[in-house]
């Protein structure tokens, strides 16, 4: 089959590869729709992430398809099933699982790979986070299953509460859906700052409030406090994964606010907090990382109410041979996230 490979920074390679044959507990699966995320254009431009993988792997984390193969032991799946897959599995038994803190489990079950024509689903992620499509959803909508369940989650730990303003910093796939569950479910106002004026007109379809190019701006925090009768925002979320947007998220937050510092860093880098600010402005500062069985079923069921116009986050479609190309257009923020068809 056709597959892509991570070899290094920026080193992405097609291939052909050997069809993947199902194990014990395992099943295939034909990918209908793949889907480019933030994520993986980090690791791509990085070469490699902390905990998800290690160059050279197959690449790609979000996609939905139809099983073709099911291993020994498999039971209430079957051949023609139409499938998406959470990217892990936690494993249920261990320090944090045992807490429901699922999202910390150190033995979690990565899968990377959806970038291709074929996909196997590793036994735990079967037996977890394996979710049958409703019949009338696409399969690059089902996709995007895995971020918004990541988003949910990040929600959840926000400690947003009705009436709340809430400033989203990113306008990439990610802060783009912070905005549509903050403003579609949570009775906030959500202000999002970004850098490209068609991705925050997009915001604006999803519910934010009100958008700021943070490029015709000289410094965001003052322009949160103008909005916020000069106290700053009641929640701020961080979705760049960039550390001087951490320093100004933090910059934004009114005194007992809650930051949620949501976008993955470099590894190994760092930031500078006043102590002053935190500790008698009594702010919560707060790292979130993916997500839990709980939200990955919550994440389709959202998808798949068609309440939300999930498809404005998808630039367009295009075959697996563009994949590379599509990566650039992601460089350069030409598109926000493709569908990648086998």
């Amino acid at each position: 089959m056709l597959a892509a490979l991570l070899y290094g920074q920026e080193d992405l390679r097609l291939e052909n590869v050997a069809d993947p044959t199902p194990d014990e507990g395992e099943v295939v699966i034909q990918v209908g729709a793949a889907t480019t995320c933030g994520t993986d254009l980090k690791v791509w431009r990085r070469g490699g992430h902390a905990k998800m993988l290690k160059p050279p792997t197959l690449f790609g984390h979000e996609a939905a398809g139809r099983i073709v193969a099911v291993g020994k032991g498999v039971r209430g799946w079957q051949v023609g099933d139409r499938v998406v897959a959470n990217n892990s599995a936690p494993c249920m038994n261990c320090f944090f699982c045992q807490r429901q803190e699922y999202s910390l489990c150190p033995n979690l079950t990565w899968n990377n790979g959806t970038f291709a024509e074929y996909l196997k689903i590793p036994a735990p992620i079967v037996e977890h986070n394996l979710l049958p499509i409703p019949d009338n959803l696409p399969d690059e909508l089902a996709a995007m299953t895995e971020p918004l369940a990541c988003v949910l989650h990040g929600v959840a730990r926000s400690n947003v509460k009705a009436g709340d303003r809430v400033v989203v910093l990113g306008d990439g796939a990610i802060g783009l859906m912070f905005v549509a569950k903050l403003a579609y479910d949570c009775c906030v106002e959500v202000f999002l700052f970004g850098g490209n004026d068609q991705r925050l007109e997009i915001g604006q379809k999803l519910g934010a409030a009100k958008t700021f190019n943070y490029r015709q701006l000289p410094d965001i925090p003052t322009v949160v406090k103008e909005f916020t009768d000069g106290w700053g925002a009641d929640v701020v979320i961080e979705a760049t994964g960039v550390p001087s947007v951490w320093e100004t998220a933090i910059a934004c937050a009114r005194p007992g606010a809650t930051v949620n510092l949501f976008g993955g860093c470099p590894r190994d880098t760092t930031i500078t907090v006043n102590t002053e600010q935190l500790h008698y402005s009594e702010l919560t500062l707060k790292g979130v990382f993916h997500n839990t069985p709980e939200f990955v079923r919550a994440a389709l069921a959202l998808i798949a109410s068609q309440k939300i116009p999930f498809e404005l986050l998808i630039s367009k479609q295009c075959p697996l041979k563009d994949l590379e190309t599509v990566f650039l257009e992601m460089r350069s923020r030409q598109v926000i996230k493709v569908a990648m068809i086998p």
